[in-house]
């Protein structure tokens, strides 16, 4: 077709895109974020659990596990954005299936995140990102949030409790804090345990989502120092990876001061 380029995506398949992309349905919470803060008002449907930029004002196509296909595919976008954790292949499939162009990202580390997005953004016409430059140089050395190592669970739900175990973006990242996982070596990405089966550490982190902890549910399970985070500054890729580092620390160092 005229006028359009054939680019691959972070799994290397082809994606055909006209050379100015405006319209663009987000299947990625954090990747909403990160396109609205690069191209606003491009994103022109996006999902349930795209909270940011907050006042986001677009048709919501249902969750990322549950999408709305038939409508993403009448609203004819120039390019759909997924995850290969977040979204599931069989809706991937469909969508290409429809003629549509999907870009499918595959992040497990920050070094990743910050490939990924460049690379999204590159295609996007974009090759200079203010936010996601300042993420580079903030990550590039963050200082660790103590002098010495500190073991820490990760609880992501309950009901029944999950946690982050090996090969995630959240585990790598507090890694570079200084915060190792004391599941990360587990074969599981995201075990399901009982907490008889997890070790004890001196601290365990708990995020505000996908499980909403807080003061009065999750710390009372665990005898370690309990540090509640935003659970955007842990798992989301994007503006949120400006201040995470600072952010997370402070948060972190608090629990145990």
């Amino acid at each position: 077709m005229s006028g359009m380029r054939e680019l691959r995506d972070d799994q290397g398949s082809k994606v055909s895109l006209p050379e100015q992309v405006t319209r663009i349905v987000s299947l990625v919470p954090s990747l909403t974020e990160a396109v609205e803060a690069t191209m606003p008002g491009t994103i022109i449907a996006a999902t349930d659990w795209c909270t940011h930029p907050e006042g986001l004002d677009v048709p919501r196509i249902r969750g990322t596990k549950n999408p709305d296909v038939a409508a993403i595919i009448a609203m004819a976008p120039d390019l759909v954005i997924a995850n290969e954790e977040e979204n599931k292949v069989e809706h991937i499939a469909e969508l290409r299936d429809a003629g549509l162009a999907v870009w499918v990202t595959e992040i497990r580390n920050v070094d990743q995140a910050i490939a990924s997005m460049t690379r999204l953004f590159e295609a996007l016409g974009h090759a200079q990102v203010p936010w996601l430059e300042q993420a580079r140089a903030n990550w590039a050395n963050p200082e660790p949030v103590f002098d010495y190592p500190v073991t820490a669970l990760i609880p992501i739900w309950r009901k029944p409790w999950m946690f982050v175990g090996s090969d995630t973006y959240a585990g790598e990242l507090l890694g570079r804090l200084g915060i190792f996982n004391a599941l990360g070596l587990h074969p599981d990405r995201y075990p399901k345990l009982e907490l008889t089966q997890v070790p004890d550490t001196e601290l365990v982190i708990l995020p505000d989502e996908p499980y909403l902890f807080s003061v009065d549910d999750g710390p009372e399970a665990f005898a370690a120092h309990a540090a509640l985070v935003s659970g955007r500054l842990l798992t989301w890729y994007g503006p949120a990876m400006v201040d995470a580092p600072a952010e997370l620390a402070w948060a972190i160092r608090s629990a145990l001061s």
